[in-house]
């Protein structure tokens, strides 16, 4: 029988301590060298590297603790979800049983088994409402078990790159697994193919980490040294010069303080009623021009209401600029797009029948 399809989509500190403790030992070494006797600095110099060769194994154990307890406090918190034939982590959010994952691990299902850290149990969940354009998704426990405990979310827009976090999740169908890394980068903007169970939702503001993000780690937790997640791992990037296979250690997770905003809306409304993101109100494609170059997006239809009829997009007209950004294809216009919010004011530069035009369009929400 074929295991269910998984989705997913240090710094070496002992070595820093290590090369930290080197410069104690020749600091000590050095120490009244001028105004001692040779035995005498012989004697300090071997004191001070002793000291120094101790403070390694004393900090290496300082953050092994630190791991242990983060570890402790939070992977109770991270479950398995299993659909009929996918399988992916989530995050308990509150302790009424509702949990937070990705839209593209719930997919079209409305019933799912969940595997709690703690116990071997199987525990049934319903959905409560996907969110695919910002990948995220609330189920509900249909029964709560005894010591269900919820994560605590941390505040996002303090994420600071270098700092050690912890991915907790199900790689592989790997239940309650851990691997760790540090942010490389915050900030990034990111398009998720349609392909493959992505649900193609360009997502701004994403925390980028080294720790190895795998299929099955999808909606689990990324998490910092203070025990709070700081975002649900969502995307593996790929290298296309490799067949697409993943990149080692380059893994894209949903910022916390966004999750928080979808999924305080899904659980007191049943669905999200603020998305944040800003729209022009159109379907759209790419189009190419003579050399079979991407070279703009040629509208489809147009939103009765909407920001782009308001400002007099029709069908049929080519968009090739939103405010500074050139627009060359779906992925750069929704790039540009999730880097402003509804209610601001850009301009759109657009083709009409071979025309340049140029028109300010107050942006509407998603």
């Amino acid at each position: 029988m074929d295991s269910p399809r998984t989705r997913s989509r240090v710094l070496r500190p002992v070595a820093l301590l290590a090369s930290l403790a080197c410069s104690l030992a020749l600091v000590a070494g050095c120490a009244d060298s001028g105004s001692s006797s040779s035995s005498s600095s012989s004697s300090s110099s071997k004191k001070g590297a002793t000291t120094a060769q101790a403070a390694v194994p004393m900090a290496s154990d300082d953050l092994q603790n630190d791991y242990l307890k983060v570890i402790k406090e939070v992977l109770p918190s991270v479950v398995q979800i299993q659909a009929s034939s996918d399988l992916g982590s989530g995050v308990v959010y509150d302790d009424q049983g509702h949990i937070v994952t990705n839209a593209h691990v719930v997919g079209d299902e409305k019933t799912f088994k969940v595997t709690t850290a703690n116990s071997e149990d199987v525990l049934t969940a319903q959905l409560v409402y996907s969110y695919p354009a910002q990948d995220l998704a609330v189920v509900k426990l249909d029964k709560v078990p005894d010591g269900l405990k919820a994560a605590t979310f941390a505040d996002s827009s303090k994420v600071e790159v270098g700092q050690i976090v912890l991915a907790m999740g199900s790689p592989l169908g790997l239940s309650s697994s851990v691997t760790q890394g540090i942010v490389s980068a915050t900030g990034r903007t990111v398009s998720e193919g349609s392909t493959g169970g992505g649900t193609g939702a360009t997502i701004a503001n994403m925390v980028q980490t080294s720790a190895a993000i795998n299929p099955g780690n999808s909606g689990g937790a990324l998490v910092n040294l203070n025990g709070q997640v700081i975002g649900i791992p969502t995307l593996a990037a790929t290298d296309p010069n490799f067949g697409g296979g993943a990149a080692p250690g380059i893994g894209f997770a949903i910022p916390s303080s966004m999750v928080k905003t979808v999924a305080d809306q899904i659980v007191k409304d049943g669905k999200v009623t603020d998305s944040g993101r800003a729209a022009l109100g159109i379907t759209a494609r790419t189009v190419v021009d003579d050399s079979y170059q991407a070279a703009g997006v040629a509208v489809v239809e147009v939103k009765s209401g909407g920001a782009a009829d308001k400002a007099g997009i029709r069908a049929g007209d080519i968009i090739t600029r939103l405010g500074d950004t050139d627009i060359t294809t779906i992925t750069s216009l929704s790039e540009a797009l999730a880097a402003d919010k509804p209610g601001q004011k850009t301009t759109v530069t657009y083709s009409r029948n071979g025309a340049s035009k140029k028109v300010d369009v107050t942006l509407g929400e998603q």
